[in-house]
């Protein structure tokens, strides 16, 4: 088996009064309170293990994989478009023992479900069960990489709200595929080393394993039945505390680190509208992802290019060019028009919004980032048309209420959405906005959830014996 990347017992992250993932945590950029929130998490995944028979000297691993805030994106990753992100002090918690077989045995410590499965490459997830995703990325692994594999009892706990938009299925793929990684030295593999040289390659593997899709010569499979790109898998390994991360994609490039102003923090509302990847929705969200295929195989029809995506179309022939051929388009799915209106949402985010948003936070023009915030929102209800009206009054809400800026984001049909707010009145406008949202829509009032976050670090692993987050 692999050498472990630390020493860490069972008993060190079950341990309530030593501290020491609090501590870490808070020196990785997390605030105080957030990161003695996510230590009680590992402490339940760690007693999971500990009532699964593992004994407290046990060496394990212990890793935080956040959620993320697509400030701005929309639906641009999978098309070679750009995002700008952030990831928040909410995910998952997991701490995992390896195993001598391929055996994984994975439960959620809140949930209290479980589910056991093999390292196999005949494995077939449970689509439209949560047990889906770890499976999907035991399978990947298991035709990815070669020769002799090692499960683990994996226990996890998160407080992301499901199916909320802040991509929780992406993040436990994440958590799953990295702790399986450690366990097995996959990085040290010439698989890994032929194809994954950063933490961005990283990102754009993941997301293949999420879509089913070849990166290099890591070949592809079924994934987990929805065409997304990396976005979501980027902002967990490549964020930065304190940061907006401005990324492009296809492949993932890192483009710039802009510090959020300080006074500032994340409010989020989720809608209580799940945002799932199942059945109809899934069908939703796919729509738009073909939408954009279609408009780049009417680009190429008529230009004899070979350009990949919207983003090469526009780079090569011209804004201008590309939607004189998409407005007289002729498709066997879609019509002119709806082929325009996806162009016309993806080139306005990607090619005028997101820029001018980065450069005005970095000039601390927090008025001018709200009115193109303002845009993005607006072109996603007009033309991207992914969204329900309880996420529409959520940003509207905001806005009303003194949120410097304020949007939907996510896949849409449901989810979430970011405000943007002083920090010193944060809890107080987190009071109001739900207060709002609860008198129009109180059927909502259960399921939906409200939270203040700092934009967090990407993903750690626990290492307390020498001190490192990595």
């Amino acid at each position: 088996m692999a050498a472990m990347m630390s020493e860490l017992r069972l008993k060190d992250v079950a341990s309530r009064a030593d501290g020491v993932v609090a501590e870490l945590l808070a020196a990785a950029g997390f605030s105080a309170g957030a990161a003695a929130m996510r230590a009680e998490l590992f402490v339940a995944s760690a007693e999971t293990l500990k009532r699964r028979g593992i004994d407290d000297d046990a060496v394990v691993l212990a890793r935080f994989v956040p959620g993320r805030i697509e400030v701005l994106g929309k639906h641009t990753d999978y098309a070679g478009g750009r995002s700008l992100l952030a990831t928040v002090e909410r995910g998952f918690c997991m701490v995992a023992a390896p195993r001598d077989d391929r055996t994984v045995w994975f439960a959620d410590a809140r949930l209290g479900e479980e589910v056991t499965f093999r390292i196999d490459p005949d494995l077939q997830p449970t689509v439209g069960h949560w047990s889906n995703y770890p499976m999907t990325v035991a399978r990947r692994i298991a035709r990815n990489f070669l020769g002799r594999l090692h499960g683990a009892e994996m226990a996890v706990a998160s407080d992301l709200p499901i199916a909320s938009g802040m991509s929780s299925s992406s993040a436990l793929m994440v958590t799953v595929f990295l702790t399986l990684a450690d366990i097995n030295g996959l990085a040290d593999r010439p698989e890994y080393a032929a194809n994954i040289h950063s933490p961005e390659d990283l990102a754009g593997y993941l997301g293949t394993v999420e879509n089913g899709q070849t990166f290099g010569s890591l070949a592809g499979d079924a994934g987990v039945g929805t065409f997304g790109g990396s976005e979501d898998h980027t902002a967990m390994l490549c964020c930065r505390a304190g940061h907006l991360s401005q990324y492009s994609f296809c492949p993932v490039v890192a483009e710039r680190h802009v510090s959020l102003p300080q006074g500032y923090v994340f409010a989020v509302g989720s809608s209580g509208v799940a945002a799932e990847k199942t059945g109809d929705a899934r069908e939703k969200y796919n729509r738009l992802s073909r939408l954009t295929v279609a408009v780049a195989e009417v680009w190429r029809s008529a230009s004899g290019r070979d350009d990949p995506h919207m983003a090469a179309a526009v780079a090569g022939g011209g804004v201008e060019e590309v939607r004189r051929v998409v407005a007289s388009a002729k498709h066997a799915e879609f019509t002119g028009d709806e082929l325009l209106e996806r162009f016309e949402q993806f080139h306005a985010e990607s090619v005028e919004i997101i820029p001018a948003a980065g450069d005005a936070i970095a000039a601390g023009d927090m008025d001018r980032f709200g009115e193109l915030v303002d845009r993005s929102q607006h072109l996603t209800e007009t033309l991207l048309k992914n969204q329900v009206a309880e996420q529409i009054d959520l940003a509207r809400a905001a806005r009303e209420l003194g949120a410097v800026a304020a949007s939907a984001f996510g896949a849409g049909f449901g989810g979430s959405v970011w405000a943007l707010v002083d920090e010193d009145h944060g809890e107080q406008f987190l009071g109001r906005w739900a207060a709002a949202y609860h008198r129009q829509f109180p059927q909502r009032a259960e399921r939906s959830s409200f939270f203040l976050t700092h934009p967090a670090p990407p993903s750690i692993a626990i290492t307390p014996t020498n001190g490192d987050l990595h």
